[in-house]
């Protein structure tokens, strides 16, 4: 059996190999990969977004040379953790429901690459790392991510659920008064408090 391409993408941003599929279409502006299909870069700019799996018939051969490196992702709430937000042209009417809450949330308003660009300094340092923040559990909005004892959690209701690559594991309580390190950009979960909701992968709701 061959190894699955390193082209799914993890709430922190990371990209891994595994053969659950994603309900999600992505890129970061470019290819990251090189002519063996190895991931060679992080990004490719600042313009991360997430994309439908089909549309307009287009069809594509992953991760082909020279190519942008197509990236795979769980569900929406994923996507934004590491960072993407909607696509402008096959997500148009997500992309305006992300741009009002934008605004909603005082952040500075303008086109798609204005946006990149306050998001690329909110998910990722100099050193190419993940950006996080810390904050108490009372204070974050459902649908954002943080981390906990090392894993990944999605916020929801009174819960935190496991993240993993082909859905949600478990279910933790959700302690109000804990400070934990959050994973998905600080103006994103700011857009998460002003009514963008993101969709979440099915298990979320078992």
């Amino acid at each position: 059996m061959d190894m699955p391409l390193q082209n799914r993408v993890s709430p922190s941003g990371e990209l891994i190999r595994t053969s659950a599929r994603g309900t999600l279409l992505g890129n970061r502006g470019g290819a990251l990969h090189n002519e063996k299909q190895e991931i060679v870069r992080p990004c490719k700019g600042q313009r991360w977004i997430t994309c439908l799996l089909e549309f307009r018939g287009r069809s594509r051969v992953v991760m082909s040379p020279g190519l942008y490196t197509e990236l795979f992702f769980l569900d929406e709430a994923t996507a934004l953790s590491a960072g993407h937000r909607p696509c402008a042209e096959c997500r148009r009417q997500r992309f305006n429901e992300f741009r009002e809450a934008w605004k909603r949330a005082g952040l500075q308003p303008g086109l798609a690459p204005e946006m990149d660009a306050v998001l690329h300094s909110a998910r990722m340092d100099e050193r190419g790392g993940k950006v996080t923040f810390e904050a108490a559990l009372s204070d974050l909005p459902d649908g954002c991510f943080v981390q906990k004892n090392g894993i990944a959690c999605l916020v929801r209701a009174d819960a935190l659920l496991v993240w993993s690559p082909d859905g949600y594991r478990e279910r933790l309580r959700r302690d109000g008064a804990e400070t934990v390190t959050v994973l998905t950009p600080e103006p994103l979960v700011r857009c998460l408090r002003h009514g963008f909701t993101p969709s979440v992968h099915e298990s979320a709701s078992k």
